[in-house]
């Protein structure tokens, strides 16, 4: 079956969705996911979503994304992502999105290597309630087609670059999408590691077809293992403990009940440092206890959480959960501009698949869902603008 499209987007997470919403109505847009709509790791993001406070703020959050990189940042696009947040922001709260208020006001919370509070949280399910209400959005719009459990195969390459791609439905049946944009959107690598927060079936397919087209990839190796996962000896996914637990005063113990890391150093200190303790202490796990943390904060602020570990046997107001490093987050992926546009014409990458420098070496907390929302509306923008400019030639 062949299709015609104005713009083709891979994935429908919130860079997908976002960059659709952002289109202009008139356009022809048509969004695939190789699941369904919700088994995209946007509905998994726990902690939050950071925004710049106030002009005072700038300077400490610049450096403390910088630092959290290991200065290995691309110092642009970690300028435009704070500058733009406020917006994104009031573009969330146009959509329905709800963050945790009090007395009217918005309520912020403090995660690890953050100099201060600046993160706003929907209970510890910030990812589901933004991409839920995106996804509201996206359906109601006439213009924009969905396709459910279809997989990404390649790109149509012609001579002025991208020109649409080919997928598979779950039947089988081969697709050829031809499109005046494509925008992949397609999420991390998770699925290529045994031990991942990320759905299994997210395996950096567009990191793939890249390659074989010779598009500009970036810091592939650059990969960040989240500290605190729940542990288990069941298969499957690994579930996240938030990094915003350790944020509000959750503290770690080695086997003997001992700490042995400031708990709000970066994701890779203390993953290291857990490793270390792990490897000294003979153990498979080390412990996270929540007891300084009153009832009332956890049941508000991390209920999904509390759940999970009820489940598992484990009541976070009474005892200590036992926690281990995962695959999170991939800080690599396709090279892009300013613009989230790479190195072929009329492609664009968002989102975790895209490397657009802001993350560096290693990914401040609660910077991926800005990022990914940031560089998506700048995507749509670029298309507009070239549109625009086709028109008035």
């Amino acid at each position: 079956m062949e299709y015609n499209t104005d713009t083709v987007i891979v994935g429908t997470g919130v860079s997908g969705c976002f960059a659709a919403l952002n289109l202009p109505e008139d356009m022809k847009i048509l969004l695939i996911t190789k699941s369904d709509l919700e088994s995209s790791d946007s509905f998994l993001a726990q902690g939050g979503i950071c925004v710049l406070r106030d002009n005072q703020d700038y300077d400490s959050y610049f450096e403390d994304t910088m630092r959290a990189g290991h200065y290995e940042n691309r110092k642009e696009s970690v300028d435009i992502m704070i500058r733009s947040s406020q917006e994104i922001i009031h573009d969330l709260i146009g959509y329905g999105v709800e963050f945790a208020q009090k007395d009217g006001k918005l309520l912020f919370t403090r995660e690890g290597a953050h100099s201060r509070p600046r993160i706003l949280f929907h209970e510890d399910i910030t990812g589901k309630e933004i991409t839920t209400k995106l996804l509201q959005q996206v359906k109601k719009r006439k213009n924009i087609t969905i396709l459910e459990y279809t997989t990404m195969k390649d790109i149509l390459e012609d001579a002025d670059g991208c020109e649409g791609i080919i997928a598979e439905t779950k039947d089988g049946e081969e697709l050829i999408i031809h499109a005046e944009n494509t925008i992949f959107a397609s999420g991390g690598i998770g699925g290529c590691y045994e031990h991942s927060t990320n759905f299994p079936h997210l395996t950096g397919d567009a990191i793939e077809i890249s390659k074989k087209h010779h598009i500009k990839l970036e810091h592939l190796d650059y990969v960040q293992i989240h500290p605190t996962t729940l542990y288990t000896e069941k298969p499957g996914r690994s579930f996240l403990i938030s990094e915003s637990v350790r944020g509000e005063g959750a503290l770690l113990y080695d086997k003997n009940g001992e700490r042995f890391v400031d708990e709000l150093l970066p994701r890779d200190v203390v993953t290291k440092a857990i490793q270390k303790q792990m490897e000294k202490d003979h153990t498979s796990h080390v412990w996270l206890s929540l007891e300084h943390i009153d009832k009332e904060t956890i049941m508000k602020h991390f209920p999904n959480i509390y759940e999970r570990c009820l489940e598992e046997g484990y009541d976070v107001t009474k005892e200590w959960i036992p926690v281990v490093p995962a695959q999170h987050y991939f800080m690599g992926g396709i090279w892009v501009d300013k613009d989230s546009h790479t190195s072929m014409n009329h492609l664009y990458a968002v989102g975790e698949t895209s490397c657009n420098g802001v993350h560096g070496a290693n990914r401040l907390a609660s910077n991926s869902l800005l990022e990914s929302l940031v560089f998506a509306k700048r995507a749509a923008e670029k298309i507009k603008s070239e549109r625009n400019e086709e028109i008035k030639a």
